[in-house]
């Protein structure tokens, strides 16, 4: 077992780019930083061709650093490019459709789980994990209270893994940590850190190293 297995880990959600080789090199300097448990792909404003030609790119990237790869939400362009799996946000009907069709080959996780009930009802559909918070969300230094208190209550109750959005500060990953997720995402806090994105994830892990409660203690 890794170190970092036993404690929160780093989800990567990938910001708008207008520039996708600089935003592949910004990833490569990331993950060569430090461990990095997944990467998110989003589409944004992107038209289906462009997302394509993105994926290819990051997808490749995240793989050759060990990092699970997963498409926001088009599963023909997750098939294309090879990702690891899709990162799903819309009704209880059309994530139990996703989830046949795709598990278990793929690795299927579900956001949009902004109260306890709709949680509730995400899990009885079994997805691989389930998010808390939005993934544009990180516009405040802090993540989000409620997200804490979502994921707080469901990791002490259920086993399906759950990732925190965090803030736009990297020492955020401290306050998601401490709920007992089993990953936190950041955003801008790699993409737009003063000094870099390898010096934000070497950052955010030396704070989960030493601050994040480990599982099996």
């Amino acid at each position: 077992m890794r170190e970092t297995d036993d404690r929160c880990r780093l989800v990567l959600i990938l910001p708008p780019a207008d520039d996708i080789e600089k935003q592949a090199q910004q990833l490569e300097e990331a993950l060569g930083a430090g461990d990095v448990a997944t990467v998110i792909l989003p589409q944004y404003g992107r038209d289906d061709q462009q997302f394509q030609i993105a994926a290819e790119h990051i997808v490749p990237i995240a793989q050759a650093h060990g990092a699970a790869a997963l498409i926001a939400g088009d599963s023909r362009t997750a098939g294309r490019s090879k990702a690891d799996g899709l990162h799903f946000e819309g009704s209880i009907e059309d994530l139990r459709d996703t989830l046949a069709k795709h598990t278990p080959k793929m690795i299927v996780g579900a956001g949009g789980a902004s109260e306890r009930h709709k949680a509730l009802e995400i899990g009885e559909a079994q997805p691989d994990y389930i998010f808390f918070g939005k993934i544009e969300g990180d516009i405040k230094p802090e993540p989000h209270p409620k997200n804490l208190a979502l994921a707080e209550w469901w990791a002490s109750m259920v086993e399906i893994p759950c990732i925190v959005m965090g803030g736009n500060e990297g020492a955020s990953v401290v306050a998601a940590a401490e709920t007992g997720a089993e990953f936190v995402a950041l955003r801008l806090a790699v993409f737009e850190h003063p000094e870099g994105p390898a010096a934000a994830i070497a950052t955010a892990n030396a704070l989960l190293d030493e601050k994040a409660p480990r599982f099996n203690a």
